[in-house]
């Protein structure tokens, strides 16, 4: 009976290292470009800014939280890299923003459907009933960490 639970426990501490490496696959520092093109009245906007991924969770912000012009997207990456991002933000000139209640200060969200690889990753802005919305993309690029080398 004991060796069977030494050989259990053996076996757990071997596997263990292959189940933190599959949690940590896409794990980094990402650069992240939205892209919203022009519709109708509203003037396209690109912003580029990084996002981070820890165990699996993305958490990416651009501007100054409460600020007008601010844009937080977050949510969980599953294992096969498929995910459903929420996107929440602050108006930051009316010339960008669509919708009868698109004023500078107010509030706004929206749904991302993204897919992640290894190295990068695509996702679209869910544009509700497409009167409102617009097909906004998500372009994600992980960047390259710097390791320290021994000497």
């Amino acid at each position: 009976m004991c060796k069977a639970i030494i050989l259990l426990m053996g076996c757990t501490l071997l596997l263990l290292p292959g189940i933190s490496a599959a949690g940590e696959r896409f794990d980094g520092t990402w650069s992240t470009k939205l892209t919203c093109p022009a519709k109708g009245n509203t003037e396209g906007y690109s912003w580029q800014f990084a996002s981070v991924i820890q165990n699996n969770n993305l958490r990416g912000e651009r501007g100054t939280a409460g600020e007008p012009g601010y844009l937080l997207i977050q949510g969980k990456i599953a294992e096969d890299g498929s995910t459903k991002l929420s996107a929440t933000g602050i108006v930051a000139s009316r010339k960008y923003a669509r919708g009868v209640f698109a004023h500078k200060g107010e509030d706004y969200g929206y749904d991302i459907k993204a897919q992640f690889k290894e190295t990068e990753g695509t996702g679209t802005r869910n544009e509700g009933l497409g009167v409102v919305g617009r097909a906004c993309t998500f372009e994600f690029v992980k960047q390259a960490t710097s390791q320290a080398t021994e000497r």
